[in-house]
């Protein structure tokens, strides 16, 4: 990375990028003929809200003319559930394109029914990015049975969500930024019923949330993390070594839905949170909709994420804070685990002799030509470098055409397959900048380095213990909403049943298997 860093500084004047020579297969060469080799990509896109590349986004052709393939894009579902919904379909009827993101359940599920392939003959074919992206662990954590099916890059940064709160909200009711779970309640129960926007009108909550789990993100998920530390069961599993299982089953979380319960009874969180996607919890806070949530540092303190709330909100201000102690005085934001963005090859797609093709294509994005260009845009155009190294938009000819810019993200969309956390991707991706209507410096890296300073609970390894089976999924999920809204009484007694019959479907089977497992590869500690 410093390599690359100090190779920017040198080449900041003049822009020539090498361009890596690949041979390709003899099946491709035999089929160079009748036209280049045609990769359908389904990608997880950098930006939900915005747009897919261009119709006539250059990046094509220069990949169609130097790389002699004809790359079809398909962006995935925002909203998780929703890509799951979308890869599982398009296995069982074996339709899954050649090169597409996964998520961990689908991606082990749909590596056992053999609708996609063995990748180890690609890591040689492409070494610069193999160096880069995929380490033992990156294998490691694809390997099946002694062969890696799917390709692991470096995902999101850990510890990157924090507790936001609109302090503009707490000064203008006099109130001091909440340390406690029952501090935290009177916040938000004045920010639902005291007008704390002034608009005379009922339409403010305490918290914003929607429901995002991955597997080692408990039934609610992730927005809800802050709640469930103050009790010490954030997350799926504790992997404590004194207290390892699920939390589910532990006392405490009985606590901590209760609470939550509390929320929705005293009409203190939006009460949208259920029905919420992604894009439309993001629109909310940004719409002035509720006071408090746990988001991500980009998707708030970035340019173009920020630029709306700013419009509206000129004088608004979100600050950072601690995660709220709960009555034993714990406190996390929630759990965090190494990440990986894993892409698989279809099975189709390694037997008709695409897979020198695909290596072809990921090394040349990890080249430095394909890394800045799918990572910033056009040199001179989106980007200039920086005195640091790194790409910057202070200096371009045309302010408008910035990589920051809302409207130029449908270009960056495929950053996410070549960003790796290095260096030039910190201090380029989070530029400090000056926010358009309110003139606040802002800087998406400061509040990163804020949010990663907080209380949070370790869970390495918590992402790769074994998965419940479906209808024990569904049954979890759906149990602990249905307790929330009522469907079930949240009394001890109807939990206490409700965990029996948890356990009678499985539930403590998957404790078990889990616990087997995170001891066998050293995760409990």
């Amino acid at each position: 990375m410093k390599e690359r860093v100090k190779f920017i500084a040198v080449m900041s004047l003049v822009l020539c990028f090498a361009v890596p020579v690949f041979a390709g297969s003899q099946s491709e060469k035999n089929a160079a003929s009748s036209g280049p080799v045609t990769i359908e990509l389904w990608y997880g896109a950098a930006v939900t809200e915005a747009g897919p590349p261009p119709a006539d986004w250059k990046v094509l052709q220069l990949i169609r003319d130097k790389l002699n393939i004809n790359l079809v894009l398909n962006a995935l579902p925002s909203n998780e559930s929703d890509q799951d919904v979308k890869i599982n379909a398009a296995a069982a009827a074996n339709t899954l394109p050649d090169l597409f993101m996964v998520r961990r359940d689908p991606f082990l599920n749909i590596a056992k029914v053999g609708v996609i392939a063995p990748v180890d003959e690609l890591y040689a074919q492409m070494p610069n990015r193999t160096k880069l992206q995929y380490d033992a662990d990156s294998r490691g954590f694809t390997t099946i049975n002694g062969k890696s099916y799917g390709l692991a890059s470096p995902g999101a940064i850990a510890k990157n969500e924090g507790l936001l709160i609109r302090k503009d909200w707490l000064d203008k009711l006099k109130l001091s930024v909440p340390a406690t779970t029952e501090e935290l309640f009177t916040v938000m129960k004045a920010f639902t019923t005291q007008d704390p926007d002034g608009n005379g009108r009922a339409d403010t909550y305490g918290y914003g949330a929607f429901i995002e789990i991955n597997n080692f993100e408990e039934g609610l998920g992730r927005r809800f993390d802050p709640i469930f530390g103050a009790w010490g069961v954030a997350g799926t599993w504790n992997l404590a070594k004194a207290n390892a299982g699920l939390n589910v089953r532990k006392p405490e979380y009985f606590n901590a839905l209760s609470y939550v319960k509390r929320m929705v009874d005293e009409k203190v969180i939006d009460p949208n949170w259920m029905s919420y996607s992604k894009d439309d919890f993001r629109a909310a806070w940004k719409q002035g909709r509720f006071g408090v949530m746990r988001e991500q540092n980009a998707a708030y303190a970035a340019e173009s994420n920020y630029a709306p709330f700013d419009k509206n909100f000129p004088n608004g201000e979100w600050i950072v804070i601690d995660p709220p102690k709960g009555p034993s005085g714990k406190q996390s934001v929630g759990v965090y685990t190494q990440a990986y963005r894993i892409y698989a090859v279809s099975a189709k797609a390694m037997q008709a002799g695409k897979g020198p093709a695909i290596a072809r294509l990921l090394e040349w994005m990890s080249s430095d030509e394909g890394y800045f260009l799918l990572g910033w845009g056009e040199r001179g155009v989106n980007y200039v470098i920086g005195p640091d190294g790194a790409p910057t938009v202070n200096g371009i000819p045309d302010e408008s055409k910035g990589f920051t810019k809302p409207e130029m993200q449908p270009i960056t969309q495929l950053r996410n397959m070549v960003y790796y956390n290095s260096e030039v991707e910190l201090l380029a991706r989070y530029p400090t900048y000056k926010a358009p209507t309110s003139g606040k410096t802002m800087s998406a890296l400061t509040t990163l380095f804020d949010m990663q300073k907080r209380a949070w609970t370790p869970n390495i390894g918590a992402d790769a213990l074994p998965s419940p089976n479906a209808d024990l999924k569904r049954f979890y999920e759906q149990g602990v909403v249905e307790f929330l809204t009522g469907q079930r009484a949240l009394n001890q007694a109807n939990w206490n049943a409700w965990v029996a019959e948890f356990d009678k479907l499985g539930g403590a089977d998957w404790e078990k298997a889990g616990i087997a497992a995170g001891e066998a590869n050293g995760y409990i500690k």
